[in-house]
């Protein structure tokens, strides 16, 4: 146990590595160590086993919250052994269906299946290699925020050849049944005592071959085009937040099914507003004669000005309450509040005047006309004496 590496350093991760970089990591070093890739080598043989072990125990939260407080020797008490591989796992729970996933692409990519073979659970595709999919963001107002708009992006991508509509054989052909697999799209190999079905690699798992390529796509069944796409914003997104169009990603290879666009959501800055969740916040100055005697004044909001009431003696940073005036609650009903900041105004450049005005208010009953100037300096007082 004492020699026994440290499971992130074997995956090459750090330990707040995501789901996802545990499944790469482990699918490129399992590549590059699998027996089948490395015949009678007994060490890339050890390095896949402890490849697989570091991977079983991470890619399960419970596991991996076990050995993160206790080391191997969490691993070491679980059902796999000192080890803490449970071969058994393969059968079921969170971890084995990992596993068994990166499986299925390991030996697609060992035997070629990636062009379109064989599915997850051993089962034969019913067409070409799904397309990948993509990743983008728009940038959008702070009022399409709030209310919902429809933007036209464009966007990079593969697309469906339209010459050979999408099958890769050139117009007036057609693919044929792979010679070498029969159409079926696997092959059965003897490996020691053991008798495995691959991905055909004569035809990658397709279970067809195309004598005569489109010109156009090169037989790939999809070509290159910035294509323009309009997508629907719904009224209340935030900055981060996600959209997903389903099928506007890569074009599948041979007719495969198109991956999906993620269009991530980037608000602009506005000029007055800000927001919290799905309320609006608004900083309005007023003046020091406002805020002391009360004051009906006018506030932009999403929708246009409005007239507000202060209240007399309203004091700087106080909160008023727009109801309804806010963001679109998304997936909900109904919208947030305006949250209305005011910010009292402290007059500067007094004429003589005025300055004389405010000396003569100053000294007139000043601590009647300010309790919480005359509360902090009592409390100041009793304090220090």
């Amino acid at each position: 146990m004492a020699n026994q590496r440290d499971y992130y350093e074997v995956l090459g991760v750090g330990r707040t590595a995501t789901g996802e970089e545990l499944k790469k990591a482990y699918r490129k070093l399992a590549i590059q160590f699998h027996p089948d890739k490395n015949p009678g080598d007994k060490k890339a043989e050890e390095n896949f086993k402890e490849l697989s072990q570091a991977y079983e125990t991470l890619s399960d939260p419970q596991k991996r919250q076990m050995y993160d407080q206790y080391g191997h020797a969490a691993a070491g008490a679980g059902p796999g052994g000192p080890g803490g591989f449970d071969f058994q796992g393969f059968g079921g729970g969170a971890g084995a269906g990992s596993i068994n996933d990166i499986f299925g692409d390991i030996f697609g990519d060992l035997f070629g299946a990636q062009a379109g073979g064989r599915a997850r659970g051993g089962r034969r595709r019913t067409s070409g290699r799904p397309g990948d999919d993509l990743r983008t963001s728009v940038d959008i107002t702070f009022e399409e925020a709030a209310f919902g708009a429809e933007k036209v992006i464009i966007v990079p991508k593969t697309v469906r050849c339209d010459t050979c509509t999408g099958t890769g054989a050139k117009p007036g052909t057609q693919p044929e049944n792979c010679a070498q697999c029969g159409g079926r799209g696997e092959v059965n190999f003897q490996q020691g005592f053991f008798a495995i079905t691959r991905p055909c690699p004569r035809c990658n798992g397709a279970g067809q071959t195309i004598p005569n390529p489109c010109v156009n796509c090169g037989g790939s069944g999809s070509v290159k085009k910035r294509t323009q796409i309009a997508v629907k914003i719904p009224a209340g997104v935030d900055t981060g937040q996600r959209l997903k169009l389903t099928g506007e990603g890569e074009a599948g290879e041979r007719g495969g099914p198109a991956g999906d666009l993620y269009v991530s959501i980037n608000i602009l800055p506005h000029d007055f507003f800000t927001r919290d969740e799905f309320d609006v916040i608004c900083e309005v100055p007023v003046t020091f004669g406002h805020a002391a005697l009360g004051a009906e004044i006018e506030v932009p909001t999403l929708e246009g000005k409005v007239k507000l009431k202060i209240p007399a003696g309203t004091q700087s940073h106080k909160i008023l309450r727009l109801k309804g005036k806010g963001l679109a609650r998304l997936g909900s009903y109904g919208r947030g509040d305006q949250l209305v900041r005011i910010i009292v105004e402290v007059p500067t450049n007094l004429t003589q005047d005025q300055r004389d005005l405010l000396k003569k208010f100053s000294e007139s009953g000043a601590d009647a006309a300010h309790p919480m100037h005359h509360s902090f300096f009592e409390k100041v007082k009793n304090l220090f004496g």
